[in-house]
């Protein structure tokens, strides 16, 4: 690994690839847990699992990777579908937004891809992404506009309803008093809680985004003569 590489790293048991910029000083630019970018160590970055570094037939010059990724530090503008932290690290390094994990579960019936993928059928969200990239809707494309849209919407308030769930468990063992011998049974499950919160709010961002596209591609072609 040297200056501007970029990283990959396994995250969730393999179930998704982590990606990060080599800042060339031992730290690494990335999306911390879908938050926030930030530079943290490879050490963090890694998380004690084997990093592979990611090769592009035309990659930017070093210098410039770098700057790309300086620039971002302290953005908060995380999406799972259309911001994550894999378009930020192609950007960096080829000036392209582009996220392979989310184009080959666009392309493919596998679930495995997303997390989003546990939640919408497969067929749906391709059709969905289609259209989006087309960016053209006739009364077929409508049809199937109309009713992706009504799921979408179900989607999204069985997600809040799951999120209000999950910090509502997380805020009762944090205001729990514990015996001293489970306090690191009470720490592991207020972590875990935090996390599966954080999950849901991720895949709720990418639902109210993706809907909001949908929504906004209808209204375009609607006032279209």
């Amino acid at each position: 690994m040297s200056r501007a590489d970029h990283l990959r790293v396994p995250r969730q048991h393999g179930l998704f690839l982590h990606h990060g910029i080599d800042l060339g000083d031992g730290s690494v630019a990335h999306y911390l847990e879908g938050r926030l970018i930030l530079r943290s160590s490879l050490e963090d970055f890694s998380d004690g699992k084997t990093v592979n570094v990611v090769t592009h037939q035309q990659a930017s010059p070093s210098g410039v990777t770098l700057r790309r990724a300086m620039s971002r530090i302290g953005e908060q503008r995380y999406n799972l579908l259309f911001n994550n932290c894999e378009h930020f690290a192609n950007w960096c390094k080829t000036g392209q937004h582009r996220s392979t994990q989310v184009e080959d579960y666009m392309h493919s019936s596998s679930l495995g891809a997303l997390a989003l993928g546990q939640l919408l059928p497969a067929a749906l969200l391709t059709g969905l992404g289609l259209l989006l990239r087309q960016g053209v809707i006739n009364e077929a494309s409508r049809k199937q506009a109309l009713p992706g849209l009504a799921q979408l919407k179900k989607l999204r308030v069985n997600l809040l309803n799951k999120l209000e769930s999950t910090l509502e468990q997380a805020d009762g063992w944090i205001h729990g008093k514990p015996k001293e011998t489970a306090m690191d049974r009470h720490n592991s499950r207020i972590r875990s809680l935090l996390l599966k919160g954080q999950t849901i709010a991720d895949e709720l961002a990418a639902v109210e985004d993706l809907e909001a596209r949908i929504k906004t591609l209808l209204n375009e072609t609607s006032a279209k003569p």
